[in-house]
């Protein structure tokens, strides 16, 4: 029996549909997106992010059981049949849920991965004995080309040691000595285009010179990875604030050697390496040129490195400062000036004797393996002991309602703010002295002006309340007068007893007092520049003249100078 085309070709139909994300192809006419400093934004971008979605899937062995099927050989071509015999295997070993490899859900599964983009769908006939056979067998699914590098990049991550990686140092003179080979090739390819460009020593020469930049462009790409990974991990050590004594003797050995070694090495082959990158960059056009393109594998090929200037653009960037971007070796001396005074304070914080005491991190480390190696019964006494949480005898009578809920557990109520003495060192009591109040003459003055500013609008706000003589229906107030207005109103208002009682409220600086009287019937509307103000069933009395009263110093040094004028 023969697979029908419209089975493969449904499944291909339905890739788009499928899967978590439901990706959606973009619209032809569509202006493509050209930043490249995000290129997860553009629709490829974003498929290709799918690419992970089996990582963190909930049957994410499953996923990665059959992506590793795919990607164990070369040209994988798999039924569902064949891939749910694989994971029977797994199936009875435990690396997989039972139930996994069942026919119908290794289907799903296999389905959901097309979905996403990691595999893809193919056709061919089969010779079949039965109807379910026939089906099982004839679609058949291959990995795609990214698909393969995710499972590579994930087998690989879940290998690593989560300790610091060795730096790959032996590369630098490596990179060196191919550096100035490429050069010597490069005259070799020369001379041999000018006798035949198309003879068998040219094709020679350019096939050693694309040696040559291959080995090179792969070292440079092994010291950077392990570069980085290792400056990863002593970024993540100097942040530790409290440290174990075998911690300290391991980073005494990473900063007084390893670092120092990298360092060194580094400094002393960049100038060969800057050298050799300068001189090749006068001739990278013939460089790139006496590589070729590949076009027996067509336009749209992913090319090894070191094919295009932006390649070599990038690998002396990486030895090489250029004006406003610095080199990747000079930061790397940053960083390791930066590491090394973090690393020896964090040293002398936990050797000397003057710092504060280590806290309880070490403590606490050995309590958590305790729990680890204890039973359910020991670990319950553990607890108990560890933290005393014995049952509660309350000798007393109940304390006040503190507020709390009841109802909330503890561990889901506020959370107090432990201070830093102690939680570190158990001390409860301040340290060190008061700090000292700093005398700033300039802040002191522009509070100083800013309050006099203030006091000068609210003033001419009660001025302009004072002028009225109580009738307010017949004037139009400022803003700040009818702010002033609308505080003194609550506050009488709010001293009420009743509705139909009157309240007042006195502005004792400005000597203004506002009452507000009951009135059935009666509106009082209060007109401003920002709208006017109505009052049902009330009537208001403005009284006081506004002024500032004087104080007894004040009116005793005018008279004085009144008498010494007459």
């Amino acid at each position: 029996m023969t697979a029908p085309d419209h089975e493969a070709d449904a499944l291909r139909a339905g890739v788009a549909a499928a899967g978590a994300g439901g990706l959606v192809p973009p619209e032809p006419d569509a202006a493509p997106v050209t930043d490249a400093s995000a290129p997860e934004s553009t629709p490829d971008g974003e498929q290709r992010l799918q690419l992970f979605a089996y990582v963190r899937a909930t049957e994410h062995r499953t996923y990665l059981t059959i992506m590793r099927l795919f990607t164990s050989t070369l040209l994988a071509d798999l039924s569902a049949s064949e891939v749910a015999a694989a994971l029977a295997v797994a199936e009875r070993e435990g690396r997989i849920g039972p139930g996994e490899s069942d026919v119908d859900t290794v289907i799903d599964r296999l389905k959901q991965l097309v979905g996403w983009g990691n595999l893809v769908v193919g056709r061919r006939e089969t010779i079949a004995s039965s109807i379910a056979e026939f089906q099982h067998g004839s679609v058949r699914y291959q990995v795609s080309k990214l698909a393969v590098r995710v499972q590579r990049d994930v087998d690989t991550l879940l290998q690593v040691p989560e300790g610091a990686r060795e730096v790959s140092r032996e590369l630098l003179p490596a990179i060196e000595r191919g550096l100035g080979e490429i050069g010597s090739v490069l005259s070799d390819v020369r001379s041999a285009e000018r006798r035949d460009p198309d003879g068998k020593a040219a094709r020679q020469s350019r096939e050693r010179l694309a040696e040559h930049v291959t080995t090179v462009f792969l070292q440079h790409s092994e010291l950077a990875a392990t570069v980085r990974d290792f400056y990863a991990y002593l970024g993540q050590v100097v942040t530790r604030h409290h440290l174990a004594p075998d911690e300290i003797s391991g980073f005494r050995n990473l900063l007084v050697e390893y670092i120092q070694m990298v360092v060194e090495d580094v400094l002393r082959y960049t100038p060969a390496i800057a050298t050799s990158l300068s001189g090749l960059a006068g001739v990278r056009d013939e460089l790139v040129r006496a590589l070729g393109p590949a076009g027996e594998l067509g336009t749209d090929v992913e090319r090894a490195r070191g094919r295009t200037s932006a390649d070599w653009q990038e690998l002396t960037d990486w030895f090489v400062d250029s004006p406003g971007r610095p080199s990747q070796v000079a930061a790397l001396r940053e960083a390791t000036a930066r590491a090394i005074g973090s690393l020896l304070a964090s040293v002398k914080r936990a050797t000397s004797g003057s710092g504060p005491v280590p806290g309880r991190r070490s403590e606490l480390l050995t309590l958590a393996r305790w729990f680890h190696e204890s039973d359910s019964d020991q670990g319950h006494r553990l607890y108990a002991a560890a933290f005393g949480t014995q049952s509660a005898r309350h000798l007393l009578p109940a304390p006040d309602h503190d507020s709390d809920n009841h109802e909330v557990a503890w561990r889901d109520g506020p959370v107090i703010d432990v201070p830093v003495s102690v939680r570190t060192r158990g001390e409860r009591g301040a340290r060190g002295r008061t700090s000292r109040v700093l005398d700033d003459p300039m802040t002191e003055e522009t509070l100083l002006a800013e309050a006099r500013e203030q006091d000068a609008v609210r003033s001419a706000a009660v001025s302009e309340l004072a002028a009225t003589q109580g009738e307010l229906s017949d004037r139009t107030l400022s803003g700040n007068a009818l702010g002033v207005l609308c505080e003194l109103l609550t506050l009488a208002m709010a001293g009420r007893d009743s509705a139909e009682d009157a309240g007042t409220a006195l502005d004792p600086v400005h000597r203004l007092r506002v009452t507000v009287h009951p009135k059935e019937g009666h509106a009082t509307t209060i007109r401003s520049v920002g709208g006017s103000l109505t009052l049902q069933d009330s009537v208001i009395e403005v009284e006081g003249d506004g002024a500032v009263p004087e104080d007894e110093s004040t009116e005793d040094t005018r008279n004085l100078a009144h008498g010494a004028a007459r």
